[in-house]
C-alpha cells in the first residue's frame, strides 16, 4: 500500500498536532520547568491513545516521568520497542533566536522550535506512522511498545532502574530509536555505535588564601600553574591521551570500517574553513570522521579560578579547578577510565598542591554489527523511500541508555535517525527539514513491515 497520499492529506493536522507539542517547554534540567515537562508526558500520552496504542501509563519517578503503551495484537509476530524522549535542551542564549524557542515557526520548509528535530519531531514521526498503519488497515504487522522518557538530557538517570525492574514489561526483539542524523540531504545513514560518557571535576588547592602576588610572587606555588600542568600531563604531542591504561580495551579500526567513515565524505578542508580554524586536532594517524566517530577522547569542558572580574588584581590564586568529559568507545568501562584518569591526576599533581577529584556520569558505549539483519531490512526502508542506500556510520555523541537497552533486555538497538547535522540541535534555531518529516513517516512504516 503506497502510504504517501494518507500523509500528504494529513500533513497540515500533523504538523499542527507537533506545533502544539512543541510549544510545551519541557526543559528538564531547570527545576522551573518541572510542571511544564509533566505537561508534555500528559501530551504524549494522550497522543499515543489517539494512535491507537494501549495500555497507556504514565510512569511517576523521582524526576520526570516515563510513559509507556503498547499495541500487542500480533501474535507470532516479532516486538518492536520504540525510544524517545520529550525533554528538550535549555534554551539560552534566547537573544540569538530568530523565533522565540516554544512559539513553533515554519519557514523554508523547515519547523523551528526547541525540541524540533530533538527528540519531539523524530519521535512524533512514531506514532503517526502507528497510527497511519492502524487506521488504514486496522492492525499492525509487528507487535508495538513505546517507552519515552522526560530525563535524556540530564544523563537518564531514573531509566536506568526502571528498565532493570521493567524489563518483562519492556521485553522486545529489537529497540527502535530515532534520535540520529542523516549524512545530508538524501543522504541517509544508520548508527551503528555510539560513543560513551564519563565526567570528573578536578580541584587544587594551594595556600589557605589568594596571595599578593608582589610579596609572595615568585615563592608560594599558584594554583592556576599548577591546575595548567596538570591539565596539560593529560595529552602527548601526538594528540594521544597519556593516561596509563587509556586505550587498553579499545580496538583498531579495521580496513572495513574504515572504508566506511570515507563514505561520509567529510571534507577537512572546508570543515576547516567552516569553522574558520587554521587546523584541525587529534590523535594522529586518523581522519576527522575516524577521530569523531570510534576513537576515545578526553575533553577540558570548563576552567575557572583566580580573578574575573574587570580590570587587573595581583593576586596569586589558591585554587583553580576544572571539568572534565571522556568519550568512550569500544569496550572502555566508563568506571575503569575515571579511576584510571584520577590515579594519572593524583600522580602529576605539583609539588605545593593539593588535588581533589569528584566523579561524575558514567555512559557505556554501543555498537552493532552491520551485517545484522534487522540493519539490512533498514537500509532497505531507506533506499525505497530515498532512492539511496544508507551509509553505515558511528556516531560521535552519547546516547547512554541504548547501551543499557541492549544488555539488559537483550535486544539489538536499530538507530534510524531523520535529522540534519546542520539542524541546531541543543543550539538556538533548532530545527528539522520537513522534507525529512515527509520522508520519516514512510520510512518507519516501510521498516515496520519489512520487520
Amino acid at each position: 500500500m503506497d502510504y504517501a497520499p494518507y500523509f500528504a492529506e494529513r500533513r497540515d493536522a500533523h504538523l499542527r498536532e507537533l506545533k502544539e507539542w512543541l510549544s510545551i517547554p519541557s526543559i528538564s534540567a531547570q527545576s522551573v520547568h518541572k510542571e511544564d515537562v509533566r505537561r508534555a508526558a500528559e501530551w504524549l500520552a494522550d497522543a499515543l491513545k489517539r494512535a491507537g496504542l494501549e495500555n497507556v501509563e504514565i510512569h511517576p519517578t523521582a524526576g520526570h516521568p516515563i510513559v509507556y503503551a503498547d499495541h500487542l495484537h500480533a501474535p507470532g509476530k516479532p516486538t518492536v520497542l520504540i525510544y524517545g524522549h520529550y525533554d528538550v535542551q535549555p534554551v539560552d542564549p534566547l537573544h540569538l533566536w530568530q523565533t522565540p524557542p516554544f512559539e513553533p515557526d515554519i519557514r523554508d520548509n523547515k519547523l523551528y522550535a526547541r525540541g524540533a528535530t530533538d527528540d519531539k519531531g523524530q519521535l512524533f514521526l512514531h506514532i503517526k506512522a502507528i497510527e497511519a498503519i492502524l487506521s488504514t488497515e486496522q492492525a499492525l504487522p509487528v507487535n508495538v511498545k513505546f517507552c519515552v522518557e522526560g530525563e535524556e538530557e540530564i544523563a537518564s538517570g531514573n531509566l536506568h532502574p526502571f528498565i532493570e525492574a521493567h524489563k518483562d514489561k519492556l521485553a522486545a526483539d529489537a529497540v527502535l530509536i530515532s534520535d540520529t542524523e542523516l549524512l545530508g540531504p538524501d543522504k541517509p545513514a544508520i548508527c551503528t555505535g555510539l560513543r560513551g560518557l564519563c565526567s570528573l571535576e578536578v580541584s587544587v588547592r594551594t595556600a589557605n588564601t589568594d596571595l599578593h602576588s608582589g610579596t609572595y610572587g615568585g615563592g608560594v606555588p599558584n594554583a592556576l600553574h599548577a591546575l595548567v600542568s596538570l591539565l596539560d600531563s593529560l595529552h602527548d604531542k601526538r594528540g594521544r591521551v597519556a593516561v596509563d591504561g587509556f586505550y587498553d580495551d579499545v580496538s583498531e579500526l579495521t580496513d572495513e570500517m574504515r572504508a566506511e567513515f570515507a563514505k561520509k565524505g567529510i571534507d577537512e578542508e572546508k570543515l576547516k574553513r567552516t569553522l574558520e580554524l587554521d587546523a584541525l586536532y587529534g590523535e594522529e594517524g586518523y581522519t576527522f570522521a575516524e577521530r569523531v566517530g570510534a576513537r576515545p577522547t578526553l575533553e577540558i569542558n570548563g576552567m575557572y579560578g583566580g580573578f574575573q572580574g574587570e580590570g587587573t588584581k595581583t593576586v596569586i590564586p589558591c585554587e583553580a579547578h576544572a571539568k572534565i568529559t571522556c568519550r568512550l568507545v569500544d569496550h572502555q568501562d566508563p568506571q575503569d577510565i575515571l579511576d584510571k584518569v584520577e590515579r594519572h591526576i593524583r600522580k602529576h599533581t605539583p609539588p605545593g598542591a593539593k588535588v581533589s577529584v569528584v566523579q561524575g556520569e558514567k555512559g557505556r558505549p554501543y555498537t552493532i554489527d552491520p551485517s545484522h539483519p534487522l540493519l539490512r531490512q533498514a537500509g532497505s526502508a531507506y533506499e525505497r523511500v530515498y532512492g539511496a542506500r544508507p551509509v553505515f556510520t558511528r556516531d560521535g555523541g552519547s546516547i547512554p541508555i541504548v547501551e543499557a537497552f541492549a544488555r539488559v533486555l537483550s535486544a539489538p538497538v536499530v538507530l534510524m535517525g531523520f535529522g540534519l547535522p546542520t539542524e541546531n540541535l541543543h543550539a538556538p534555531n533548532e530545527h528539522f527539514h520537513l522534507d525529512n518529516f515527509d520522508k520519516g513517516l514512510l520510512t518507519i512504516v516501510e521498516f515496520l513491515k519489512r520487520f
